[in-house]
C-alpha cells in the first residue's frame, strides 16, 4: 500500500529529493501502518478521508484525551476522537477533508508529551472508518454497589490524620512491612501467610473511635447490614496495587466494605469464566461487597501510575463502559483504603461450596506475600524442575515462533542482542548478522545450548551480570511469569530495560490467562484431544510442539496439591495428593485457566536426556510410571502485561498483541 503523497508536503526538498530525516520518518510511518494492519485489522488508504487513525497516540500509551484533543482542535473542528481502552492508539474525524489533511501534515512526526512527562512521536494514517474491539455491555457484579461521596471532605481529612504510619513496635497495630503498599490492622490481625485471622486473638483497643460513628450512621441508613469488628487500613503509592483476591470464606461475614480515601482508583473484579468488569472507586466512596461478587468474584488493583476512566461525569457510578469516546486516563494518587469487615464465628454455608474453604475438604490456596517466600517457591517449582527436565523440555522447543523471529530478523545487522531466559537456545542462530548471548537460571539448559555452539552463561532474569544500557535488543520468551510477586515481575522488567541502550527494542512474552480470544481458542486448547487413551499433557501455550503420553484412567489427577483446581470440582476429582507444602492450585492441562497462580504438570517420559521420548507403556500395556513435575506460574490477563509496563520511566511500548496463547509487548528504551 502506497503512502499518501501529502506526506511529502510537510518534508519539502529544494532538490527535490528527502534527506535523512525524511525518510526515516516515512519508514516509522509506514512501520506504524503495517503494525496496525498486523495487529489490530486496521487498514490505512492512500488518499485523504475525514479520519485519521493516530498511532502513539493511545490511552494504551500514556496519553490522555486532554493531552491529545487540544492539538487536534488547533487543526480544525473535531467531530469525534475515540480512544479505545488499552491501546495505544486513536482515531480523530474531523468536520472536512482540508481540516484531517492539515492535521495529517501539521501532526505527523511531532512530539506529543505523555501523562509521565515522556515525549513520544505520532504517527497519523488516513482511513475510511474507525475501528475496534467492542466492549461487551458491562455491568456491575450482583451484589456489589458504590456508594459515593459518603463522608465529607473534613471527615476525609480526620480519618487520614488518625492513621499514624510511624512504626512503633510497642503498639500492636504497628505498621506491617508490605512491599507494595503500608499495612494496619485494628480489631483483628490480618495474618497474609494463610490469608485468616486469629479469632481467639482480637487485638487491644478495637477500632480507632473516629469509625464508631460513622459505621452507626452507615448501618442507620442502609448502606450496611452488620457492624464490623475488623479494619484493616491500606496506604497505596501510584503504581502499586495488590493482587486479585477472595477474602477468605471462613474468616470473614458476607459483607465486606471499603472506604477509599485521597484518591480515586479503578479495581477489576473478575468472575472464574473469564469476565472482567473495571470499577471505579471515587474519592471518599464506599465500596460494599456481598453475595456473588463477595464469595465468587476476585477483586485487586493492577499496579499502574494511571487509569483508563470515563472523561465525563455523568456515567452511571463505579461502571468504566466502552465509550471509546468517552476514555481518558486518570493519574494516580496516593490512596488510602479503611476495608472494614466482621469476623465470622462459626463455618461459612454460601451459596458458592466450590470455592469456598468451609464447605471444602481441603483449605484454600495460598500465595506468597514476601520476597522470601516467592524464592522459595520459584527455587522449588521454577528453578529444580527445570533442571530435572531439561533434556525432555528441549525436545519440544525447536520451531522457532514466527513474529519472534520477524522482530529478531527486522534488527539491524551487528546489533548486539540478549536473550534472558534463552532456554535451550532456539533462538539464539535465528539470525547470523546479530551478536547475540542467551542467558538462563537452569544450568543443564545452558549446557545444551553451549553443545550446539551458543554463548550463554547462567544467571538469574533479575540481575543478569551485563552492562546498563548496552544492549540494542533484548528478548524475554515465556519467563517473567514465573516469578511469583507482582513486585519481582516488575522487577524483571526493569532488568531489560536497564539492558537496554537508549533507542533499543525489548520483546516479552508471557502465557495468556485468555487461551479463547477474539471466539478463537489458541492452539493449547484446540490441542486438547485423546487418542487411542493417549492425552497430550506436557503442555504450553507457548511451546511449539508436544508429545503424547498416556494417561491412565484413576478418577482423580495424576498430580495434586493440597487444594484440587476448579476443573476437578467439575469433573468429580476431588482425591488430590500433595505436592509438598504447596497449596496452589494444580492446572489440568489443555484446559481453560481458572487461576491467575498455578502449578502445571509436566510429566517427564523416559530418559530426559535423550532427544526423543521413550515408549511410556511397558508389557501387556502396562503403565510405566513417570515422574510429575509441577512448574509455579502466574498468567497474565489481557492489559496486565501492558499495564505492567507502562509503570517503567524509561521505556515507551510499540506493539502489544495476542500470539497463540501469550501476551506479547514490543518496548522501547526512551
Amino acid at each position: 500500500m502506497a503512502a499518501p503523497s501529502i506526506a511529502m508536503d510537510r518534508n519539502h526538498q529544494s532538490n527535490g529529493k528527502l534527506g535523512k530525516t525524511e525518510k526515516k520518518f516515512l519508514r516509522k510511518q509506514n512501520k506504524a501502518r503495517h503494525t496496525l494492519l498486523r495487529h489490530e485489522g486496521i487498514e490505512t488508504v492512500s488518499y485523504a478521508t475525514q479520519i485519521l487513525v493516530v498511532a502513539n497516540g493511545g490511552l494504551g500509551n500514556g496519553v490522555s484525551r486532554n493531552q491529545l484533543l487540544p492539538e487536534l482542535e488547533k487543526l480544525g473542528q473535531v467531530d469525534a476522537l475515540l480512544m479505545p481502552p488499552n491501546k495505544p492508539y486513536s482515531f480523530v474525524t474531523y468536520k472536512t477533508i482540508e481540516e484531517s489533511k492539515k492535521a495529517y501534515v501539521t501532526l505527523n512526526g511531532q512530539k506529543i508529551v505523555d501523562d509521565l512527562g515522556q515525549k513520544i512521536i505520532l504517527y497519523l494514517n488516513f482511513v475510511e472508518k474507525a475501528q475496534w474491539k467492542e466492549l461487551g455491555l458491562q455491568a456491575l457484579p450482583p451484589g456489589l454497589k458504590v456508594v459515593e461521596e459518603i463522608i465529607s471532605s473534613e471527615d476525609e481529612k480526620l480519618l487520614l490524620e488518625s492513621v499514624n504510619w510511624t512504626e512503633d513496635t510497642d503498639n500492636p497495630n504497628f505498621q506491617k512491612s508490605l512491599k507494595h503498599r503500608r499495612v494496619k490492622h485494628f480489631g483483628y490481625e490480618f495474618h497474609y501467610e494463610n490469608n485468616n485471622v486469629h479469632k481467639d486473638k482480637p487485638l487491644p483497643g478495637g477500632l480507632p473511635d473516629i469509625c464508631d460513628s460513622m459505621l452507626e450512621k452507615w448501618l442507620k441508613e442502609g448502606f450496611i447490614r452488620h457492624k464490623p469488628d475488623q479494619l484493616t487500613v491500606n496506604q497505596y503509592e501510584p503504581g502499586h496495587g495488590i493482587p486479585a483476591h477472595i477474602d477468605t470464606h471462613s474468616a470473614f461475614e458476607d459483607e465486606i466494605i471499603s472506604l477509599s480515601l485521597g484518591s480515586e482508583i479503578v479495581m477489576d473484579f473478575k468472575h472464574p469464566d473469564g469476565v472482567t468488569v473495571p470499577v471505579m472507586l471515587p474519592r471518599r466512596s464506599l465500596l460494599v461487597m456481598t453475595g456473588e461478587s463477595r464469595y465468587l468474584w476476585t477483586h485487586g488493583i493492577t499496579p499502574r501510575k494511571f487509569d483508563t476512566v470515563q472523561a465525563s461525569k455523568g456515567h452511571k457510578s463505579g461502571i468504566i463502559t466502552g465509550d471509546v469516546g468517552d476514555l481518558t486516563l486518570s493519574k494516580r494518587g496516593i490512596r488510602t483504603s479503611f476495608t472494614f469487615r466482621k469476623v465470622r464465628q462459626t463455618p461459612c454455608d454460601c451459596s458458592y461450596p466450590l470455592v469456598c474453604d468451609s464447605q471444602m475438604k481441603e483449605p484454600p490456596p495460598s500465595f506468597p506475600e514476601s520476597d522470601k517466600e516467592a524464592l522459595q517457591l520459584e527455587q522449588k517449582y521454577v528453578h529444580q524442575v527445570y533442571e530435572e527436565i531439561a533434556g525432555h523440555f528441549s525436545s519440544t522447543r525447536h520451531t522457532p515462533w514466527p513474529h519472534i523471529v520477524e522482530f529478531l530478523k527486522a534488527l539491524p545487522s551487528g546489533s548486539l542482542v540478549a536473550d534472558v531466559g534463552c532456554g535451550n537456545g532456539k533462538y539464539l542462530g535465528i539470525n547470523k548478522e546479530l551478536y547475540m548471548v542467551g542467558c538462563d537460571r537452569s544450568q543443564n539448559l545452558v549446557d545444551i545450548c553451549r553443545e550446539r555452539q551458543f554463548q550463554a552463561f547462567v544467571c538469574d532474569a533479575l540481575a543478569v551480570p551485563v552492562r546498563s544500557g548496552s544492549c540494542d535488543a533484548c528478548i524475554s520468551i515465556a519467563v517473567i511469569h514465573h516469578f511469583a510477586t507482582a513486585e519481582r515481575r516488575m522487577a524483571a522488567l526493569q532488568e531489560l530495560a536497564r539492558l537496554l541502550r537508549p533507542g533499543g527494542k525489548a520483546l516479552i512474552y508471557v502465557w495468556a490467562m485468555e487461551q479463547e480470544y477474539k471466539k478463537e481458542k489458541s492452539k493449547y486448547l484446540r490441542e486438547n484431544r485423546t487418542s487411542q487413551g493417549r492425552q497430550e499433557i506436557n503442555s504450553d501455550p507457548s511451546a511449539e510442539e508436544q508429545f503424547v503420553e498416556p494417561v491412565p484412567d484413576t478418577g482423580h489427577q495424576d498430580s495434586a496439591c493440597s487444594v484440587p483446581s476448579i476443573n476437578d470440582f467439575q469433573k468429580g476429582r476431588s482425591n488430590s495428593k500433595e505436592v509438598a507444602n504447596c497449596k496452589l492450585p494444580i492446572h489440568t492441562n489443555r484446559t481453560s485457566f481458572h487461576s491467575q497462580d498455578l502449578l502445571v504438570p509436566w510429566h517427564l517420559k523416559g530418559n530426559a536426556s535423550k532427544e526423543k521420548p521413550t515408549e511410556p507403556f511397558g508389557p501387556a500395556g502396562t503403565h510405566d510410571p513417570s515422574p510429575v513435575f509441577h512448574r509455579y506460574y502466574h498468567v497474565f490477563c489481557e492489559g496486565e502485561l501492558e499495564a505492567a509496563c507502562q509503570t517503567l520511566n524509561n521505556v515507551s511500548i510499540l506493539q502489544s498483541y495476542y500470539d497463540q496463547g501469550n501476551w506479547c509487548v514490543i518496548l522501547q528504551k526512551v
